[in-house]
């Protein structure tokens, strides 16, 4: 089997297949400690150690099936973390299982862990706390065979303060006071779908829920709640259209979760829970495609998986494919395209930021001595689209390139896969197009850097307006610039907005009077569709608009999406007005950041230690 260059464990040795996690969240010493059991299965004729992946995690004793199991740390890598080595007492022989049980408590540290004081959360009243795993973070928590090749069932008991709730990527299973302390309580979950560990969450908090679907309940605090369940209303609809393309949903539960500002990520996929991005709240469901693209992961990501993050394409490319299936279902094909054109610019611009001779924009990724949160960026999502979309033009439209897809997930369903098992079965399902495929250039698409080697056809009817308003500005002479008018826009959706926005984020920045003019017509200041304000914004800055500077810095700092703090910071740091404040500002948030989005702002402006 391939090695996972990102994890340490050997499951060609030895699979864990079950997690029976009992621990507590101590917001005082801002840790989760307890016991996590594994059920450990031999893979080869004799096995006497079990390697598991740990990064500042604390160990206490270990046992397996009930005796004392000796345990040594090996050494630590930089980002991979300290390999735990566990020597069994007695040998195991292929298929035999045995309970691994080990005693941990997490570090406050933890990249895998954000802990919020009362003062951090808009209740003000209790502290908070949640997890993001993905990619290589779970090992953060407790140890474990952290690479997504390997999947396993859990059941968790996790004690909190009574006042609060604990929520698990997992159907919730009853809660109970806890026997041991009078303040806490004890929340019970089972996943009994096998995942990968970059799928384990937890979140804690005083959390409330409205009922929006058959199978769904929406959770954030009190403040936000009805905003959020009516911001995502559409999410069972979503459900049947993405149930309809990709086969039944097998979770049982799909729940939705609102998150703090400082949430690195639009969406997480977590089993039964998805985590979102308060910046979704824009009060008229215009960026719910977020929500359809967290529900695809239900079937691609989560039923079928990357078997290393080298291969992060199948889970992503396939996402976004569903994603705006769902979109065209929902909002005809044309929106559908406009979505898919939309998707290729932000691959432009992506490439344009990296450089298109950087090994990070290959589809398929090497990840050796390379830390998957430095590689992340938006190349698997939308090159592996494109491919996709490409691939669905060449074989005979949508409604053919589905039936490949349904296929390919009950083919792959509960296993973990690399690019070859995907091109392996693309051709057994089109054996009689072979010639077709052929002709495709697999090596430039799965191995060159920079932009693919071929172009989709895009229906262009929602861009036209885009593509003409974006024109005009960059034609404008400053004579001209009385001809704008607050009417330009009068035709035009959000969605058509940031697109406006985005193309011009790819031509050279606007001359100083052509921003401020825009500002006077279309007054974007007061647009707080945070997708909107994040571009117009980032092209403020680049036109060197010093009174944009602070809005800049506040909207990096009042959120903690890395979409967008990421590059409004590194666009404050290339404006020599605004570097200084731009370093002295991340510095003074930098404790209260989430540890990744701390690590990568870190890096970009050379601050890091």
């Amino acid at each position: 089997a391939m090695a996972d260059p990102s994890s340490f464990a050997s499951p060609a040795c030895c699979l864990t297949r079950h997690l029976h996690l009992r621990c507590r969240a101590d917001f005082g010493a801002r840790a989760l400690r307890g016991t996590a059991a594994l059920t450990a299965r031999a893979e080869r004729e004799t096995l006497r150690c079990l390697v598991l992946d740990t990064r500042d995690v604390q160990v206490f004793k270990v046992t397996v099936n009930g005796q004392d199991a000796q345990f040594a740390f090996g050494e630590k890598h930089s980002f991979k973390g300290t390999p735990l080595e566990i020597t069994f007492p007695n040998e195991l022989r292929r298929g035999q299982e045995a309970i691994v049980e080990i005693s941990f408590e997490s570090s406050p540290q933890s990249s895998a862990l954000q802990w919020f004081t009362p003062e951090q959360t808009s209740g003000k009243k209790h502290p908070f706390l949640f997890s993001q795993c993905q990619a290589t973070h779970c090992r953060a928590i407790f140890p474990c065979q952290d690479t997504p090749a390997v999947k396993l069932t859990y059941y968790a008991e996790i004690s909190v303060p009574k006042e609060l709730v604990a929520l698990m990527s997992a159907n919730r299973d009853g809660d109970v006071p806890d026997p041991e302390d009078s303040t806490h309580k004890i929340y019970r979950f089972s996943q009994n779908v096998p995942i990968p560990c970059y799928l384990f969450a937890v979140v804690v908090g005083a959390l409330e829920s409205r009922k929006i679907g058959p199978r769904t309940l929406v959770w954030a605090e009190k403040e936000l709640v009805d905003k959020s369940a009516y911001e995502f209303s559409e999410a069972e609809a979503m459900l049947k259209t993405a149930e309809d393309l990709a086969g039944p949903y097998v979770w049982g539960q799909y729940d939705l979760l609102v998150l703090p500002p400082s949430f690195p990520y639009g969406g997480m996929e977590n089993p039964c829970l998805t985590f979102v991005t308060p910046t979704l709240l824009v009060s008229d469901q215009s960026l719910s495609n977020v929500i359809a693209h967290e529900i695809s992961h239900s079937w691609t990501g989560n039923l079928v998986t990357n078997k290393t993050w080298e291969h992060f394409w199948l889970n992503e490319g396939h996402t976004v494919y569903l994603e705006r299936r769902i979109g065209g279902q929902l909002f005809g094909e044309q929106f559908r395209h406009f979505q898919a054109l939309g998707g290729w610019r932000e691959l432009q611009n992506t490439i344009n930021t990296l450089g298109d001779k950087n090994p990070v924009t290959n589809l398929v990724i090497n990840l050796d001595e390379v830390d998957p949160d430095v590689a992340y960026s938006s190349v698997p999502y939308e090159k592996g689209f494109a491919l996709l979309f490409y691939l669905e033009q060449l074989l005979g439209g949508p409604d053919i390139f589905i039936g490949f897809l349904k296929a390919y997930v009950v083919q792959f369903a509960y296993k973990s896969i690399v690019t070859e098992d995907w091109k392996k079965f693309l051709y057994s399902y089109f054996k009689d197009k072979v010639e077709i495929l052929d002709k495709v250039d697999w090596n430039s698409w799965f191995h060159a850097p920079g932009m693919p080697p071929v172009k989709p056809a895009y229906d262009m009817t929602l861009s036209n307006a885009c593509v003409a308003l974006s024109q005009r500005w960059i034609q404008a002479k400053e004579s001209d610039l009385g001809s704008f008018s607050s009417a330009d826009l009068k035709e035009m959706s959000s969605h058509q907005l940031i697109e406006f926005l985005a193309l011009l984020l790819l031509e050279a920045p606007l001359p100083l009077p052509h921003v401020q003019r825009m500002q006077e017509v279309y007054d974007f200041n007061a647009v707080n569709n945070s997708e909107i304000r994040f571009r117009w914004l980032r092209l403020c800055i680049r036109s060197k608009w010093e009174e944009a500077i602070p809005l800049a810095l506040k909207m990096a700092v009042d959120q903690g999406r890395m979409k967008f703090t990421r590059p409004l910071f590194r666009d404050l740091y290339s404006f020599d007005k605004s570097r200084d404040l731009a370093v002295k500002t991340f510095l003074e948030h930098r404790a209260s950041m989430h540890p990744v989005t701390s690590m990568l702002v870190g890096k970009d402006l050379k601050q890091d230690q």
